[in-house]
């Protein structure tokens, strides 16, 4: 199974923000991207605009939908926290092909902790339902955890994506990373026995990428934005999507 490769453009949103105007141009750098071969946008708007922007999600998602008549199945995924005051709002201006539901606090730096259903779970349950409504497919940010990919099914999810910074982490520090490939090959295929499809997203990088797609032979999708920015730098965008391609043996490097 070929696995898809989502750019999220919040860092490329940030840099902008920095100065007045619009350099680097956002929309330009959503239209490099695709057109270098990765297969849809991700942008994770935050309360406060720090990055991207409510109005950046309707040009982009607008980009994605003119890409789709020439590439069919290229996709837009608006990820954020549903119980914020803009989230469920954007969804329903927007209709995003995929939205993410993550548990953030409106201060958070980045996302870094999956969904505690048990505490979560009755809220989350109608938002879910008012975004399949929308036609919207709804992908859960979730630990590793095999032993909650049952109820995040339950609730009407379509995916979970799954929170790989500890992954990256003990790849980063050079640990065994056969313990914890284990734990994520174990909740993938708990999700899939679910019903569930496997996304995958946080710190994961040219590097440490191709050891957990092998792990993981089900995954559907990866959202990358961090690292993908900061290899952009000099790599160049299109050079960035190819390596990010190959490292997801879609190419040859």
């Amino acid at each position: 199974m070929a696995v898809n490769l989502s750019i999220n453009l919040n860092k490329v949103a940030l840099l902008r923000n920095q100065r007045d105007g619009d350099c680097p141009d956002l929309q330009a750098a959503g239209r490099t991207v695709l057109a270098a071969g990765a297969d849809g946008l991700t942008v994770h708007p935050r309360p406060d605009e720090r990055h991207v922007r409510r109005a950046d999600v309707s040009l982009l998602s607008a980009l994605v939908a003119a890409e789709r008549n020439r590439r069919p199945g290229v996709e837009f995924n608006l990820e954020g926290n549903p119980f914020g005051a803009d989230y469920m709002a954007l969804c329903r201006a927007v209709r995003p092909d995929q939205a993410t539901l993550v548990p953030d606090a409106p201060d958070a730096r980045t996302s870094d902790a999956g969904w505690d259903l048990r505490r979560d779970g009755p809220r989350l349950r109608p938002l879910i339902a008012a975004l399949r409504t929308a036609g919207c497919r709804v992908s859960l940010f979730m630990e590793a955890d095999a032993a909650a990919m049952a109820a995040a099914a339950a609730l009407g999810a379509d995916r979970v994506e799954l929170y790989t910074g500890p992954y990256a982490a003990a790849f980063a520090a050079g640990s065994p990373a056969n313990a914890t490939l284990a734990r994520y090959a174990e909740a993938a295929r708990a999700a899939e026995a679910a019903g569930l499809g496997v996304n995958a997203g946080h710190d994961l990088n040219l590097r440490n990428l191709p050891a957990f797609c092998a792990a993981l032979p089900g995954l559907r999708e990866v959202s990358i934005g961090h690292a993908f920015t900061a290899d952009a730098l000099w790599m160049g965008f299109d050079a960035a999507v190819r390596g990010y391609l190959a490292a997801l043996g879609r190419l040859e490097g």
